[in-house]
């Protein structure tokens, strides 16, 4: 007799088909989900707004027809001085130039108008100025009298001895500052000539009690409690502050965590920050560092041993132990020391500058080493902060340097003929670069010119350059800049006062002179800390049809404002629920049509200003979309963050990593330099 075959297969395959199916209806319930997410990106791409524009607001106030669909390309891709002669100052006027010679220099009396515009206002029920017309006001008004202020300087008579910052002729051995000195001070306190190997701080203080927090990743979790006791502060060196509203750079930043962080584990981080970005954090949390000399800091290690808690839980057990002398192995007791820091208890700490890094100690015992990281030099140190949950009792800074040598802009400022611009052509030329800068960079506008600028596209004028930057409240800031642009004669100064929020202000600058100063086919906007690859950004344009509107930069689509924390938006700011396409304000490139248009709006003030300046540039694309077709051009090689293999352009690069690249690339090797 035959035996009957058991598929047991089959219920095997229907339990897979039931999973599959389930899946299936997972994955279309989240793409009717997200459905109207996507027709936005279409929207924002194409310009058509005819879905969803109940009870939204054009940027002319009014719905627009939209142009046809625009296609992405994934793979392709701060002065009123300029000087024509590389001799003579000139001035932007009404988004003209006066001849060199021709006329006095006068401050530019066209304001960038209103913020909003009138449908914005009408949604915000107000006609009152916002918080950045405001500070648009407050700027130009405050400039218009740093600009007269410095029509009174001779520029013959400037010394590049001039100090930038507190003028410091004399540098004192020793500092020493109470608490309620530090108090009056904004918790700060001065180091005139900055620090050297050897100087020495002492800060003496209380830490508070821990006080209850919210922590947002703690909430992330099932049955997580947000709620945690905090008690931390930061002990920070500071380098000088390049613009009003930019966070200094924080050449060392020392944060104890007394009760934790949302870790719950006490631990001292370590860091730096420069252009408002940090770098790799270093966190000692008890556990010691590797013994290893790769790893050590002058023989130091970068983290010691500490307890985790007031009962030390020992790392083997008792038959491991009894085992160990049973043998006649010999137990060496290990001396474990406290968490250094404890809520109200006074605390001696002390930071000394070595020959490889920050030495951290507590009470006398080494607690942690921090090497130091390329580009943060100890001079540049001009600052200490002390700030968060602590009772600063009293400050002692010795072995401070007799002298500082990079206070004075002759050490970064090298005034050799072979580093002037050159004229800018009476032809038409291929692309017109303009970098935003901050008045006291001398450095980072000394490496472009050393760097990027000397690339063959510039000494053929086919492409020009020209740094835009607003004025300083320190006259002689100003005074040495009005110096270094009348003889390298690549800067025009906007009489205005230079803030972080008004960035857009000089965005707008540079498409009225790519426009009206020079005939540019392509405007590129980059800052002063961005290395650009010329012959490579060419190659991407070359690639694009010349009779196309171009948008090129690294492309962002559906980005959220952010509605909580340092970088909060308002629904008054932002009343949208997602930003229109835009490209990373480190470096993108729009091509005649659309600056003519920023500048025509502009002076019509029908330009809607955000604080955001590279959102801003993303709405004027948009707007200009709506009557004709842009071409939108994405690649991750314009860097937002660093570099990566075969950039583009290159963000947040020291001056020594230009030079490092611009070493590179003469070698004919893009490779990263990657170190600050």
């Amino acid at each position: 007799m035959k035996r009957q075959k058991v598929d047991l297969a089959g219920p095997k395959r229907f339990r897979l088909s039931y999973f599959l199916l389930v899946l299936a209806v997972l994955y279309l319930g989240f793409i009717a989900f997200k459905f109207p997410e996507l027709l936005e990106i279409a929207s924002g791409l194409s310009g058509e707004d005819s879905y969803n524009n109940v009870g939204k607001v054009g940027l002319d106030g009014e719905g627009v027809n939209k142009g046809s669909v625009i296609s992405i390309q994934k793979d392709t891709f701060h002065r009123k001085l300029e000087d024509n002669h590389n001799q003579d100052v000139q001035l932007l006027s009404d988004g003209k130039l006066l001849e060199s010679g021709s006329q006095p220099i006068r401050p530019l009396r066209h304001r960038y108008g209103r913020i909003t515009n009138g449908s914005l206002m009408k949604i915000n029920r107000t006609i009152e100025l916002s918080e950045l017309e405001k500070l648009v006001d407050e700027a130009w008004t405050l400039g218009l009298k740093a600009w007269e202020e410095l029509e009174n300087y001779d520029i013959v008579d400037i010394s590049e001895n001039t100090a930038l910052e507190g003028k410091p002729e004399s540098c004192p051995s020793w500092i020493a500052t109470s608490g309620e000195d530090m108090v009056t001070r904004d918790n700060v306190t001065f180091l005139p000539c900055g620090l050297a190997a050897g100087s020495s701080i002492t800060v003496v203080g209380t830490p508070h009690y821990a006080h209850r927090e919210f922590v947002p990743q703690l909430a992330k979790f099932r049955n997580g409690n947000p709620l945690v006791m905090v008690s931390q502060f930061s002990v920070e060196l500071q380098g000088l502050k390049s613009v009003e509203g930019e966070a200094p750079p924080k050449i060392l930043h020392l944060n104890p965590r007394v009760r934790g962080d949302w870790s719950r584990r006490a631990v001292i981080e370590h860091n730096t920050c420069y252009r408002m970005q940090w770098g790799k954090s270093h966190r000692c949390d008890g556990s010691p560092s590797a013994k290893d000399e790769h790893f050590l800091v002058d023989g130091h290690k970068r983290c010691e041993k500490w307890m985790s808690s007031d009962v030390v839980d020992p790392k083997e057990s008792k038959t491991t132990s009894w085992f160990k002398r049973f043998i006649g192995r010999k137990h060496k007791p290990e001396l474990l020391w406290p968490f250094p820091f404890a809520e109200g208890k006074m605390f001696i700490l002390t930071i000394r500058a070595g020959i490889e890094g920050y030495h951290i100690n507590v009470g006398g015992r080494h607690v942690s080493s921090f090497p130091y990281r390329m580009g943060f030099t100890l001079e540049d140190a001009t600052g200490l902060a002390v700030q968060g949950d602590v009772d600063v009792h009293f400050i002692y800074v010795t072995s401070l340097p007799s002298s500082h040598p990079s206070f004075s802009p002759q050490q970064v400022l090298e005034m050799s003929a072979k580093w002037k611009a050159p004229p800018l052509p009476k032809k038409p030329i291929r692309l017109f670069i303009g970098v935003l800068s901050a008045t006291n960079h001398f450095a980072e506008r000394m490496a472009v010119r050393k760097t990027w600028m000397q690339s063959p596209e510039i000494k053929s004028s086919s492409v020009a350059v020209r740094f835009f930057v607003a004025l300083s409240q320190r006259k002689e800031v100003n005074a040495v800049l009005k110096k270094e642009a009348a003889y390298f004669g690549d800067i025009v100064i906007l009489p205005f006062l230079d803030r972080y929020e008004l960035v857009v202000l000089k965005t707008i600058a540079i498409c009225e002179y790519g426009v009206k100063n020079v005939t540019a086919a392509y405007i590129m906007k980059c800052d002063d800390d961005t290395f650009v690859r010329l012959d490579v950004v060419l190659k991407q344009i070359e690639a694009i049809a010349p009779e196309k509107s171009l948008y090129m930069g690294n492309l962002n689509l559906l980005h959220r404002p952010l509605r909580r924390g340092k970088w909060a938006v308002s629904f008054e700011e932002w009343p949208e629920e997602i930003y229109p396409p835009y490209a990373n304000g480190p470096a993108y490139i729009i091509s005649n049509d659309i600056a003519r248009f920023v500048g025509d709006q502009h002076a019509n003030q029908g330009l809607r200003l955000f604080k955001m300046e590279d959102v801003s540039m993303g709405m004027w694309v948009q707007q200009f979309n709506s009557s004709q077709q842009v071409q939108y051009s994405h690649n991750w090689k314009f860097c937002q963050y660093g570099c990566m293999q075969g950039y583009y352009t290159a963000h947040y690069q020291s001056p020594r990593q230009m030079f490092c690249l611009w070493a590179h690339l003469a070698k004919g090797r893009p490779f990263c330099c990657n170190f600050r």
